[in-house]
């Protein structure tokens, strides 16, 4: 068994960020992520997307944010088991035992579980030829804008996603169209506003209420038919690539099991951002309290919160209040 101070499952933003100020306490800790890669949806699902709402950056890639929290936690020496999806978790006297889907365990005095919405995979259409031709031109996400390059794109869904890779495939793609199947839109007023804007003049087309009927083509998508969800009038569109964001399923998978309070899906927790289990911890997508937003500057803040209380708990020689960085960083950093 390998141990550390704390284990932080997920190295999504609110991960990584929580393992910084473990590491600004001295303490020594190991990120476990089933993903080959830091930084969970920003790295797996959207790279190349700017992130608006992050204090301090007018505009920032997701993945920029993320090479920056890498970065940011670099200096305390993070053990990575990437790759490797925590399956239990056991109290064992006066730690937590981990044992991971590799077949490995870990143990450490706290936990702080930073999973994000859990186990993710892409909402379908179910229409005719979007299986077969998944690979070939259809998408559920956007690794790299290069790849929808002088490409007639078909963009389905009415939610940030769509509406923001809708105005920011804009000068890379040749054409764009976006469906949504209502009128009104989940995305951010702002975002929408600038959507009809770029629709009203001529650089895009938004195309409502509208669905897929099936998706045509051969060894690469050729046509899109689309059709008026109220009168059933069909739209042939010759297109390049069709781009599915019309959210994610998610569910927890193993952190089912573990004893947690759930709601919804979700991990309960209080003001400390403890769990129902003293000495597990949870930040970001996963938890819910009341009030709570689902947003990653919301989860930084939790990040810290669960980190100092978990540091504590690991450590009781530790006080709650971590003081003021500008203060501990360089006494805290290794050499």
């Amino acid at each position: 068994m390998e141990h550390t101070d704390v284990i932080i499952i997920g190295a999504g933003p609110a991960g990584l960020f929580a393992g910084f100020y473990v590491g600004m306490r001295g303490l020594s800790f190991r990120f476990i992520d089933p993903l080959p890669e830091p930084g969970g949806q920003l790295s797996a699902l959207y790279p190349e997307k700017y992130i608006y709402d992050v204090a301090g950056f007018p505009k920032v890639y997701a993945k920029d944010l993320v090479k920056g929290l890498v970065e940011q936690v670099a200096p305390f020496n993070p053990i990575y088991s990437l790759g490797e999806r925590a399956e239990t978790l056991e109290r064992e006297g006066d730690h937590f035992k981990v044992t991971t889907s590799l077949g490995n365990t870990y143990t450490a005095k706290a936990v702080i579980i930073a999973a994000g919405v859990g186990a993710f995979e892409p909402r379908r259409l179910g229409a005719p030829g979007e299986k077969e031709l998944e690979g070939k031109g259809v998408y559920y996400a956007v690794k790299t804008k290069a790849e929808f390059q002088g490409k007639r794109v078909l963009i389905v869904g009415g939610g940030d996603s769509a509406v923001d890779w809708a105005l920011n495939l804009l000068g890379t793609a040749k054409e764009i169209t976006l469906i949504h199947r209502r009128p009104q839109f989940r995305a951010h007023e702002a975002s929408v506003k600038e959507l009809f804007k770029a629709h009203e003049e001529g650089r895009l087309t938004v195309l409502t209420p509208y669905e897929v009927r099936r998706i045509e083509g051969d060894t690469q998508v050729r046509k899109a038919v689309i059709f008026h969800n109220g009168t059933q009038e069909e739209k042939e569109l010759e297109v390049d690539a069709v781009l599915i964001l019309a959210g994610y399923l998610t569910k927890l998978g193993p952190l089912a099991n573990w004893g947690l309070e759930l709601e919804k899906n979700k991990i309960k927790v209080d003001t400390t951002m403890a769990t129902s289990i003293p000495g597990v911890y949870a930040c970001g997508d996963i938890v819910t309290y009341p009030g709570k937003l689902p947003l990653i500057v919301l989860g930084f803040g939790e990040a810290a919160i669960a980190a100092n209380h978990a540091a504590a708990y690991a450590n009781p020689a530790l006080k709650v209040n971590p003081g003021h960085s500008s203060e501990k960083a360089e006494e805290k950093a290794p050499a």
